[in-house]
């Protein structure tokens, strides 16, 4: 009594819907320039481009480092993290896990998440954050900064501050009242 009746083993048909990349990449380094100018230096194991998807978007589930660099070509920061997604038409980077992000100014932040907005050109998260700068070291649960991460805020906030600090916003909120 062996089987008697033939088993057809298929797969069933690849919907629109389905996530293929249309371009997939590993071991990347390459230099991404504007106006002719060197701009940027993106590494990852692998880089997938899925056009299918909606929203539109490139992954880099294996990690993702950046640089940038100056027109002599000075590195001004970096970010790297976990994973990665660069939503194009929205011009939005999503990096999860370990993302570190550092500038020349001794800036130095790292977080589990952190948005990369192109077209408002700012950082945000709300996500647990910590931000250390030369002069102090800051966490907080909500953050926002400008791309060059010299102007920015953190709510829900605990951290070190110089006297200083504290002396000054005494006096501008003196100030104010009068």
């Amino acid at each position: 009594m062996a089987c008697s009746e033939a088993h057809e083993h298929t797969a069933p048909a690849v919907n629109p819907e389905d996530s293929v990349s249309m371009m997939t990449t590993y071991g990347v380094n390459t230099l991404i320039s504007d106006s002719g100018v060197i701009k940027y230096r993106i590494v990852t194991e692998q880089w997938d481009v899925n056009t299918v998807r909606q929203p539109s978007r490139w992954e880099f589930m294996k990690g993702i480092f950046f640089e940038q660099f100056d027109e002599k070509f000075r590195v001004q920061g970096y970010i790297q993290a976990d994973t990665a997604w660069y939503f194009d038409q929205q011009r939005l980077w999503k990096l999860r896990g370990r993302v570190n992000v550092r500038n020349t100014n001794g800036l130095i932040y790292t977080s589990e998440e952190l948005y990369w907005d192109g077209l408002r050109h700012e950082f945000y998260s709300t996500v647990f954050s910590r931000l250390v700068t030369p002069e102090r070291t800051i966490e907080g649960t909500y953050f926002r900064s400008d791309e060059q991460m010299t102007h920015y805020m953190v709510t829900n906030s605990k951290g070190s501050f110089l006297p200083n600090d504290l002396e000054e916003e005494k006096a501008d909120s003196t100030e104010n009242k009068k």
